[in-house]
This record gives structure tokens, sequence and C-alpha cells, in this order.
């Protein structure tokens, strides 16, 4: 399976790029992986609805054009359903298993995802109501992802 994760912003802190390539190391047992970082926009201070609107369009637009066709699109959006490991695990295996080969896992930057990329995903994921920073959530999801090939694969791994 090739699994990308097409993510808003650059990771900026070594402890941060640590832990990405340690899991991205461990996924490579399992799957194909690419991370696509595209350019965030900066939004000035008290933006209005209409100027954050317009930095999340601009982004979705450079998310958009790095989605394979082909690919299942799992958007990060606090919106979405929550899984425990043990459920996206059965979900990512019945990607497989309906003959999915190509994932594709989206974490919008600091205002979350434009309309035109949650229109796109085929499945919202939330990982909990509380807000994360993307260098942050880009660890947890490696982390969730590869825990989920662990279960899939009957391999132990600490609950």
């Amino acid at each position: 399976m090739k699994i990308t994760i097409i993510s808003v912003g650059k990771i900026k802190d070594k402890y941060f790029t640590d832990a990405i390539d340690e899991y991205s190391k461990r996924l490579s047992k399992y799957c194909k992986l690419n991370i696509i970082e595209v350019k965030d926009e900066k939004t000035k201070e008290n933006a209005s609805v209409t100027e954050e609107d317009i930095v999340k369009e601009t982004e979705g637009k450079r998310i958009l054009e790095k989605i394979s066709d082909s690919s299942k699109v799992i958007a990060l959006a606090i919106e979405g359903v929550e899984y425990d490991s043990i459920e996206l695990a059965k979900q990512l295996e019945s990607y497989r298993v309906s003959g999915t080969s190509d994932l594709t896992f989206i974490i919008g930057g600091s205002l979350g995802l434009h309309k035109t990329v949650l229109d796109r995903a085929d499945l919202k994921l939330s990982f909990s109501k509380m807000t994360f920073p993307h260098q942050l959530m880009r660890v947890i999801l490696l982390e969730q992802i590869y825990r989920s090939f662990r279960i899939i694969n009957n391999e132990p791994y600490h609950k």
C-alpha cells in the first residue's frame, strides 16, 4: 500500500523531525510512505472570516494539486468521525481488502481545511475535539498508522 501524507507547513523542530524519521523508518516495513509539505499562507492578526477563507482556499488549492485521482483521501478534521486505534486499523484494512492501494491523509494549516478539500475527502477523521499544532499532528498520525499496521498484522504493540 502507498500512503501519502500531505501537510500544510514545514517541520521546524528537530525533535519532531526525529520522531517523523523514526516512524517513517518503522512504516517502511508495511507501506511506501510519501510525505508532502505544501506552503502555508501567512494569516494576519485579527483576520476577518473572509480573509481566513481566502487563506484556506489558497492552501486547499496547493493540497488538491498533490492528490492522485485514484487515491482514497482521509482529511483530518475536528468535525470528523473519531476512531479508537483498533477501529482505525479496521478502516485501513477494509480499504486494502477492497483494492485501495493508494491512501492520502491530509493535515491542514492553522485555520484548518477549506471546504473543497473536505469535499474531496472520502473520510473525515478526528483525533480529538482539541486542536493540535500541525507538527505534532504529523507525529501522532504516523504513530497511529504504524500502530494500525501492527494491529492488522497481529503484531505486539503497547496498549
